[in-house]
This record gives C-alpha cells, structure tokens and sequence, in this order.
C-alpha cells in the first residue's frame, strides 16, 4: 500500500522558516508529480505548490518567492522550504502524489502535518 508520511510542521513566529518534508514508499515516485496542499481552518485546502516528474514547477500567489519545492528521487522525498512565514500561512499541509497511468487518474495523500506561525 502506497503510504506518504508529511514532517517539519510546528510552531514558529512570523518571519520565521520551516522545512517540510514528504517520504514516499511503495511507489515508483520518480514517474509522480508531487504537490503541497494545505487547508486552514474553516477554509477549503487549496494548492500551495507542485512539481512535475521532469522538475516543473508551480507556486500559488502568495508564497511566490517565499516557498521552494523539491524533489530528491534517489530518496523518494518532496520538500517544501517556507521563509518568511506569515500568520497566514497557519495550515495543515498535505503532500499528494499524482500521476496519469493508463488512462486513469492516480492520487495519494499524505495524512498532513500542522503548521503554526502565531508570535
């Protein structure tokens, strides 16, 4: 079974940086987009950033310049390096594999971790 384990989330105050981290396993992750997702409270989850399997990558508005997404395939982990953290951004973060295979739309998610920027 395909499992994505997020970690880094935490307290931290505005100004501040976090380091995500999504690990992978059982899956051929190399042939997988992978995006960060994140939901605040009362708020419907919306995509933060993404990254193709060839190293695209896409950045919502507002964390243009301050978010970067990675991949590293030898250890089957995305990350997502935040700076510059604002009140915000407070959110659980889901990472998510998704690739098209043979016609059919495949999606895996992890089960998010919270990120909490309050001074």
């Amino acid at each position: 079974q395909v499992q994505l384990v997020e970690s880094g989330g935490g307290l931290v105050h505005p100004g501040g940086s976090l380091r995500l981290s999504c690990a992978a396993s059982r899956i051929a992750f190399p042939g997988y987009d992978m995006a960060w997702y994140r939901q605040a409270p009362g708020k419907q989850r919306e995509l933060v950033a993404r990254i193709s399997n060839t190293g695209n990558k896409v950045y919502e508005e507002s964390v243009k310049g301050r978010f970067t997404i990675s991949r590293d395939n030898r250890k089957f982990t995305a990350y997502l390096e935040m700076n510059n953290l604002r009140p915000e951004d407070t959110a659980v973060y889901y990472c998510l594999a998704m690739r098209q295979f043979l016609g059919d739309k495949q999606e895996h998610w992890g089960p998010g971790t919270q990120v909490t920027v309050s001074s």
